[in-house]
């Protein structure tokens, strides 16, 4: 049962690549260009972007630097796709935080009544 759950996941280098390859690809960079920028080989590059290899941190801080992102962006985009896979509901604290302290601010500053709750740890 283990080994049926495990080979329904995808696995993390897979997703990696695949976020990696979309960012470069948004960008309309070449495999060449962002292995230049992250001193990797573009042999390199292409076989992490397949998910056939899998980097180690200092390589994809590299990668990510390389494409204007942040590991935790990589790591967080990770996770979403992860839980999608695994049916779950993953919510972008960051953005409802921010949502949600301008629906106060906004309120405040009209004098209205603040229309959302906002809750921190």
């Amino acid at each position: 049962m283990t080994i049926e759950l495990v080979r329904n996941q995808p696995l993390l280098r897979h997703l990696v690549g695949g976020i990696l390859r979309e960012r470069r690809e948004e960008q309309g960079r070449t495999l060449r260009d962002v292995a230049d920028d992250a001193r990797v080989s573009l042999a390199y590059l292409s076989e992490v972007e397949r998910g056939r290899k899998e980097a180690s941190s200092e390589v994809l801080v590299a990668i990510c630097r390389a494409l204007g992102m942040r590991l935790v962006d990589l790591v967080g985009a990770a996770h979403a796709q992860l839980a999608q896979a695994e049916g779950r509901i993953v919510v972008d604290l960051a953005a409802a935080t921010s949502s949600a302290e301008h629906t106060v601010r906004s309120a405040s500053a009209t004098g209205g009544p603040a229309t959302g709750l906002l809750l921190a740890a």
